[in-house]
């Protein structure tokens, strides 16, 4: 166990380290900066001089070597374009982005896993149809586009839910629903799945014949050996909603958070907050990756068995 968690905890810094160094060099391709900070009113002596500030007058080598070291210091440098410290502005988006992701995945969890459970049991019959049906439809439905239409319905039609931040409660509802819709129409396929090639078990008609009741067979003994698979998949759509998700509804409902921040570094070239606001979701995503792991080879006698 402790070898496998040490393996994964390797390739943890080593996927970090290549994404560190593909986001330094693309960022590098979208055009200079001075550009976007100042626009082209300016001489050419004070454009030479925000580039040596700014230490964009050397090498791209060098810059690439500066950047690793201010990587592992903790030390971004100044935004271009808020003159303040990268850091203390990514932390600022980082607490309402954690806030969003959080409410999405809860109403994910609380909505998915019992329609996957009741969409097995009842497999053979309208019930179990009528929720694969939904799932299947909120799976084909991009979340931009749900975003849309609830906004359309009810920001401008019936004037229910507010639109733009995250000041109040009602601001959360349509951005959490967008984030956890086509996440509960895939987790309820997962776990419906799951539960059915659990369902057909040998233990299970032995746990029915010890005269348990249907509710402990199905949630004792049936789920708890589902959740295994379950947990896997629930893990890598987490890390899919942190890395691209978050950026999508954050950017349609102007959250005040890190993928709303990403977009608009991205458009205004601010190279060192892009950097580390793309570094801080590719973090999330791997420690996301590396615990569904890690709980995954712990939760599954089998694995623990090999690793022995």
């Amino acid at each position: 166990m402790l070898r496998h968690i040490t393996r994964t905890l390797f390739k943890m810094v080593v996927t970090l380290f290549v994404i560190v160094t593909l986001v330094f060099f693309a960022t590098r391709l979208s055009g200079d900066p001075i550009d976007y900070v100042v626009g082209q009113g300016i001489t050419q002596e004070d454009r030479d001089l925000l580039t040596r500030y700014y230490g964009l007058d050397a090498s791209i080598w060098e810059q690439y070597v500066r950047f690793l070291g201010s990587f592992i210091d903790g030390q971004f440098g100044l935004s271009f374009v808020e003159r303040r410290p990268v850091a203390e502005i990514v932390a600022e988006r980082i607490w309402p982005s954690l806030q969003l992701l959080l409410s999405g995945v809860s109403l994910t969890i609380l909505v998915a896993v019992p329609l996957g459970i009741l969409a097995a049991i009842h497999r053979s019959n309208w019930i179990g149809s009528t929720v694969m049906t939904i799932a299947f439809v909120g799976y084909a439905v991009p979340n931009f586009v749900l975003a849309i239409f609830m906004v359309l319905v009810f920001a401008f039609t019936l004037n229910w839910l507010p639109v733009v931040g995250n000041s109040t409660p009602w601001h959360f509802i349509m951005p959490t629903i967008t984030l956890a819709g086509a996440l509960i129409a895939a987790l309820t396929r997962f776990t419906r799945n799951a539960m059915l090639d659990v369902l057909s078990q040998d233990f299970m008609r032995t746990a029915r014949a010890k005269g348990l009741s249907e509710a402990v067979v199905i949630l004792k003994h049936g789920f708890s050996n589902a959740s295994i698979t379950i947990l896997s998949v629930l893990g890598l759509q987490i890390a899919g909603l942190a890395a691209a998700g978050n950026v999508v509804v954050e950017a349609i409902f102007a959250w005040p958070g890190i993928g709303d921040l990403l977009v608009n570094a991205a458009i205004l070239r601010d190279f060192p907050v892009l950097q580390f606001a793309v570094l801080a979701v590719a973090f999330a995503v791997i420690i996301v990756n590396g615990l569904i792991d890690i709980a995954y080879a712990y939760a599954d006698p089998r694995i623990r068995l090999g690793r022995a």
